[in-house]
């Protein structure tokens, strides 16, 4: 190991430099085509080349090593990167000898005198190829037993997963010195892997096999490799890890590798691959012909969904993308990354709130945006019931600001980012967001395409579950969850981003476009997998207490409602809803009301007239106390309604007092 360890730090200061590096490997190229050629004549004669013979066999090796050097320098393999020497590589060297050799062979047979031993050129052809072939892979080969003489911190560990990405993590830890992992073999739940060998490591067993397999093999960690895995496939694996006593780990996934997110060759296993939530499938020559030189502006760009669409953006390489919020701090942090990751964008980064309508016009009018993607609001559900005309202020008002001035300045796209809460609301924030769809959708006559996406909650955004449930693991608990049924329906913050650009691509103007979640997710599941993840025990380690639902939450989330009728969509996780719309006309006396409830803080005419623009609208029992006499016999009744069916709009004002 020590030989390997001096031939492979030689061969780190040769390649040093890339200039050093390629004089190198074509002087040795140069080489191997010489002594191809005069051993041809050596082994022809038997080491002991006729005198007549000697000018035909220096004029033949003259032109084998010229052709040789021309068509393996034409087809590149000049400046190919032998430590990652592959099997398609070897293919295409083994075509350079052919067509190289022959090549030469018309020139030898031309110009070489007579007479010419022809056994000589096959005889060339099968030594080129074996030493062009046999100093890459030697060179490999050296390179990575040296790598690995001086790691002196090696984990031991199993590949989970004997397909083609635990095969690409074997060859990972062999060639990566930064990759300290020795394998001991594979683990496969498939029974007719078992025994097989993959690339010279065995297939050793299944997952109930790991404790044993473990313990023998004295391994520390599993690295799983089962990219294609559901949610429910991954869970199991990970649980045959924890049985077995070993830490576990995941290759990241392509996304994460594509959009630069990941440098490691493995991360820890995150809550999102156990919901199983699969690639997305884009249609990216529609996104990039909305995209590709435009003006893209993004409001609420600081916050979880609005810098992953910067970033999903950028990829597109628009002409310039603005980033516009009112948090100095957020917005700064991701102006930072957008000028390291895409430094040839043109990023500019606006703060503002969306409620001045003044400072929107500014910014519209020195940019002149062609799409525009809001995603700017106030979203925690229990802040925004003790906040009634905050979040009205903000959800309905900034929105409709962003929107007309998106039409006033001629944009041509304008979506905006809703939430499954519209659906059948029971809080002021998803009152304010179905009131911020109809106000969009009401604009649109034949100006701006006005479209909303709606989705469900986005794990790891800011103020979601996860962040919090970590915190709390990582002070150790207890983990508080509101109710033991309550249900969520999630997606990664990457996939809804993705579609909704998606969906904007799709836009005709008017569609209220809802995404695909999936099945939903108990809350305190979710608890209990984090937990998990953390190498503790729920219940045990870390206690999971039920605090009850706050003020407006519902136990299950719904994506759409029955009035609402589907239209044909052109993605197998985008639906499109057409559900009731006010004219234009009417959602303007509608605004006129609310604007004059949110500046006399009349909170009962606020919440009457929501109630009226949206029947479905189920005030929650906390708010309906702050509007009425707790002693009034209405009272329960509204609250009753308010527990288990919608309230009419009548019995609502009843309950109120019934007057504006």
């Amino acid at each position: 190991m020590k030989f390997f360890h001096l031939v492979a730090a030689a061969l780190a200061n040769v390649f040093r430099s890339k200039r050093g590096y390629l004089w190198a490997i074509r002087l040795a190229q140069l080489t191997l085509f010489a002594l191809a050629g005069i051993g041809s004549f050596l082994l022809r004669f038997e080491f002991s080349v006729p005198a007549d013979s000697l000018r035909a066999m220096w004029l033949a090796t003259a032109i084998w090593v010229m052709v040789k050097a021309a068509t393996f320098q034409a087809l590149g393999l000049g400046r190919g990167v032998w430590r990652y020497f592959s099997v398609r590589d070897m293919a295409r060297v083994a075509a350079a000898n052919i067509a190289a050799s022959l090549a030469s062979s018309i020139a030898i047979l031309a110009f070489c005198p007579a007479p010419f031993p022809r056994s000589t050129l096959a005889i060339d052809l099968l030594l080129c190829a074996v030493f062009t072939v046999g100093i890459r892979s030697g060179t490999r080969l050296i390179l990575e037993l040296a790598s690995r003489a001086h790691t002196t911190t090696d984990r031991r560990a199993f590949i989970y997963g004997a397909g083609g990405a635990g095969a690409l993590l074997l060859r990972e830890a062999r060639s990566n010195p930064t990759f300290r992992y020795r394998i001991c073999g594979f683990i496969d739940d498939n029974p007719e892997k078992h025994g097989m060998l993959v690339n010279g490591l065995p297939v050793c067993g299944a997952g109930e096999d790991l404790p044993r397999l473990a313990a023998a093999h004295h391994a520390q960690e599993a690295l799983i490799a089962i990219p294609s895995a559901s949610g429910s496939e991954f869970s199991r694996v990970v649980e045959h890890c924890r049985r077995a006593g070993l830490k576990f780990r995941t290759m990241p996934s392509l996304a994460e590798m594509a959009d630069g997110r990941v440098t490691a060759q493995v991360r820890d296993v995150a809550v999102e691959d156990l919901l199983g939530r699969s690639a997305v499938e884009l249609n990216w020559s529609g996104i990039r012909s909305k995209i590709e030189n435009s003006v893209v502006l993004v409001t609420g760009a600081a916050g979880s969904i609005g810098s992953e669409l910067c970033r999903q953006i950028a990829r597109f390489q628009p002409a310039a993308l603005v980033g516009f919020d009112c948090s100095e701090t957020a917005l700064f942090e991701i102006e930072q990354e957008m000028r390291r990751r895409y430094p040839a964008l043109a990023f500019h980064p606006e703060i503002g709130s969306i409620q001045n309508r003044q400072r929107l016009g500014d910014v519209f009018r020195r940019y002149q945006p062609s799409i525009v993607y809001h995603a700017a609001a106030f979203k925690h559900v229990p802040m925004m019931e003790a906040h009634v005309f905050e979040a009205v202020e903000n959800n309905v008002f900034g929105t409709y600001n962003v929107a007309t001035i998106s039409a006033e300045f001629g944009v041509g796209d304008f979506v905006m980012i809703s939430s499954d809460k519209a659906v059948r609301p029971t809080n002021m924030m998803g009152v304010t967001k179905r009131v911020a769809e109809l106000t969009v959708r009401s604009l649109q006559n034949g100006g701006p395409r006005f479209v909303s996406v709606r989705f469900g909650n986005v794990l790891g955004s800011n103020g979601s579950v996860v962040p919090i449930f970590k915190r709390q693991i990582a002070a150790g608990g207890p983990i508080t969850v509101t109710h033991p049924e309550m249900k969520r329906y999630f997606m990664t913050i990457p996939e809804a981003s993705q579609l909704v650009l998606e969906a904007s691509s799709m836009a005709r103007g008017g569609e209220i476009f809802i995404l695909e979640m999936g099945e939903p997710v108990r809350i305190a599941d979710l608890a209990r997998q984090l937990v998990k993840l953390s190498g503790l025990r729920p219940d045990e380690d870390i206690r999971i207490e039920f605090t009850g639902a706050r003020p407006g939450e519902k136990l299950f989330e719904e994506l759409h409602n029955t009035e609402e009728q589907t239209i044909a969509g052109g993605h197998e996780k985008i639906r499109i809803y057409a559900g009731a719309s006010l004219p234009h006309e009417k959602m303007a006396r509608h605004l006129g009301v609310l604007r004059a409830a949110c500046e006399s803080r009349d909170i009962r005419r606020l919440v009457l007239e929501l109630k009226d623009m949206v029947p479905d609208y189920n005030p929650s029992k906390e708010l309906l106390a702050r509007l009425i006499d707790p002693g009034h016999f209405r009272l329960a009744r509204a609250i009753d309604a308010a527990e288990t069916a919608i309230a009419p709009v009548e019995e609502v004002r009843v309950a109120v007092g019934g007057l504006l």
